[in-house]
């Protein structure tokens, strides 16, 4: 069975607008083995100098048995990713970008001498909601760029991303109107991705 990677970055859990998203994906999807990590749970750090030379230092050797290597092992064997995080700041929530860096090594999700990515994932897809009423494509919105540079980097094949903006800025009947439809693109998003 495929491994998919639920990487879970709904700060507000059960109440958040994004996990509805995420969660009619996976009632909807078929054929995979889904592991999560919540990234809200992790005790991960931005990388600073020693952290950065330590792991640099076990890199170059091919030392990869550190537990400091887990979310990039783990990340790169996955067939699918799945990223769930809210649009904060104009991209994502900095634990996400945190959880990044620590995914981002050499020699496990990218080839260091040619910058060519070597993780197994086929696809990443993207959801997200906005508050704020700026639509997908905006200059505004940096976080699905990002997203999209990334799976280039890692050598994923595909990117989807679904999202639902607009939600603080409408009547309650309208978000609900505009999540149910979303959520609708989700199911069949996820319906279309069987093998």
């Amino acid at each position: 069975m495929k491994q998919a990677l639920f990487v879970d970055c709904c700060i507000r859990g059960e109440t958040s607008r994004t996990a509805r998203l995420a969660r009619a994906f996976f009632h909807a999807l078929k054929g995979y083995h889904v592991s999560h990590v919540d990234v809200e749970a992790l005790d991960i750090a931005p990388l600073g100098r020693a952290a950065l030379e330590k792991r640099n230092t076990m890199t170059e050797k091919g030392e990869y048995a550190d537990p400091v290597f887990d979310l990039a092992k783990q990340f790169a064997a996955a067939d699918m990713v799945v990223v769930a995080a809210p649009f904060w700041d104009m991209g994502i929530p900095a634990k996400l970008k945190t959880y990044f860096e620590h995914v981002s090594v050499s020699g496990i999700a990218f080839n260091g001498e040619t910058c060519e990515g070597v993780c197994r994932a086929e696809r990443m897809v993207y959801f997200t909601t906005r508050g704020l009423e700026i639509p997908d494509g905006s200059e505004q919105e940096q976080a699905t760029p990002y997203l999209k540079a990334l799976c280039r980097f890692f050598g994923v094949g595909e990117f989807y991303a679904v999202s639902c903006f607009g939600l603080d800025m409408i009547s309650e009947q309208e978000c609900e109107r505009r999540l149910s439809l979303a959520e609708t693109e989700a199911e069949a998003l996820a319906v279309s991705l069987e093998d």
